[in-house]
C-alpha cells in the first residue's frame, strides 16, 4: 500500500524559504519518479517540479529559478526547497510517484498534504 506523508509547510513572509520534504512507503522508490503538485482553494492540482529516477528535473514556469526539487533514494524522501515565496504559491502541497514520462501521477491515493500560505 502507497503512503505519502508530507510535511515541512508554514505561513512565511512574501520572500521567505521553505523546505518541503515526502516520505514515500510501499513503493521501490529509487525506481520511481517523484513530483510535487500543489493544490489552491478553488483550483486544481497542478504539478509543480518532477524528478526522475536518475535525477532529471522539471519544473513549472511560475517556479523556475525560485524552487529547487531534489530525492535521497536511501531515505525514500522526496524534498522541495521554495525560495523567494509569493503569495501566489499559497496552497496545500502535495507529492506522489510519477509515470516516466513526468507528466502525470502514478497512483490516486494522495497524502494529506502540507499547507503553505505566504503572506504579502
Amino acid at each position: 500500500q502507497v503512503q505519502l506523508v508530507e510535511s515541512g509547510g508554514g505561513l512565511v513572509q512574501a520572500g521567505g524559504s521553505l523546505r518541503l520534504s515526502c516520505v514515500a512507503s510501499g513503493i521501490i522508490f529509487g525506481a520511481n519518479a517523484m513530483g510535487w503538485f500543489r493544490q489552491a482553494p478553488g483550483k486544481q492540482r497542478e504539478l509543480v517540479a518532477s524528478i526522475a529516477s536518475g535525477g532529471y528535473t522539471n519544473y513549472a514556469d511560475s517556479v523556475k529559478g525560485r524552487f529547487a526539487i531534489s530525492r535521497d533514494n536511501a531515505k525514500m524522501t522526496v524534498y522541495l526547497q521554495m525560495n523567494s515565496l509569493k503569495p501566489e504559491d499559497t496552497a496545500v502541497y502535495y507529492c506522489n510517484a510519477m509515470f516516466p514520462s513526468l507528466t502525470a501521477p502514478k497512483y490516486s491515493s494522495w497524502g494529506q498534504g502540507t499547507q503553505v500560505t505566504v503572506s504579502s
